[in-house]
């Protein structure tokens, strides 16, 4: 549970009023049992003991994305945009200290920048801990047309330069798991939900498909998935739990540049990581 303030709802003309707003700030607790629970929802197996057992666990650093949800959260609540319409588009990790197994955590959250798309705008909201840095883009239809600057392209993807290809295997119930580290939509878990967004079944979410892909590609170059220290992707496509996903990456030194996608279907693209030591 967190405490603190939310952004004031004062009268805002267009979506581009919101560049430079606070959101607040919240103080988050969590227990070993939420960092283990985390672990097992994106994909961590019973014998990775320092990711599932509490005697000599560390921390997932993407585990700290959840911990600070209520940010964006907080954006929509304070009338932004349309929830029922806006999408994750694009996510952003800086990791500055490891999160302990258990402990508090105090964040502020503010409004970095809108992008004007013409027919949408694109918020990005900015969460600041001692622990990380996370930045949400989100997608807002219908926001757009407000005169501002279209922002920035998307970095480089591994494309045809892959140095390693990988199977992520997600499974039937890994949203159902998942939502239980907080976020709850119910397009996650409600078949009628999702046929109401246009999916024939309850989607996977976005941050689970990007923290299930990072500790693919740890295991894969032979990194620590705690050792991560930043990360960032865009959102393309759903993906249904059970889906079994394909990861490319371009590896050098300590990076990849990395793209996952299904049966052809890019789900995330413009994909960056970078892991460090212990």
């Amino acid at each position: 549970m967190g405490r603190g303030d939310t952004a004031a709802d004062n009268a805002v003309t267009n979506a581009g009023d919101w560049a430079g707003r606070s959101l607040g700030e919240r103080t988050v607790a969590w227990t070993e049992r939420d960092a283990i629970l985390y672990a097992l929802a994106v994909g961590a197996k019973a014998g990775e003991l320092d990711l599932v057992h509490e005697e000599r666990l560390r921390t997932l650093p993407t585990f700290g994305l959840t911990l600070a949800q209520w940010g964006p959260d907080a954006l929509g609540a304070a009338g932004a945009f349309d929830t029922s319409r806006g999408l994750h588009g694009a996510q952003r990790l800086e990791v500055l200290a490891p999160l302990p197994p258990s402990g508090e955590l105090t964040m502020s959250a503010a409004v970095e920048a809108v992008w004007d798309k013409g027919s949408a705008a694109v918020f990005e909201v900015r969460v600041d801990s001692a622990c990380f840095v996370a930045r949400w883009s989100i997608f807002a239809p219908g926001a757009g047309g407000f005169g501002g600057e279209r922002g920035p392209s998307g970095p480089r993807t591994a494309g045809e330069s892959a140095t390693h290809t990988l199977p992520v295997e997600t499974f039937p119930e890994q949203a159902a798991l998942y939502r239980l580290c907080g976020d709850r939509h119910a397009i996650h878990i409600d078949p009628e939900a999702a046929r109401a967004i246009g999916q024939e079944r309850p989607i996977l979410h976005g941050l689970c498909t990007m923290a299930a892909s990072l500790l693919v590609l740890a295991r894969g170059i032979g990194a620590h998935p705690a050792d991560l220290r930043a990360a960032s992707c865009r959102f393309t496509a759903p993906v249904v739990p059970g889906d079994v996903l394909e990861l490319a990456a371009d590896v050098a030194g300590g990076g990849a540049a990395f793209e996952v996608g299904r049966a052809g279907t890019p789900v995330l693209t413009s994909g960056l990581a970078r892991f460090g030591e212990g």
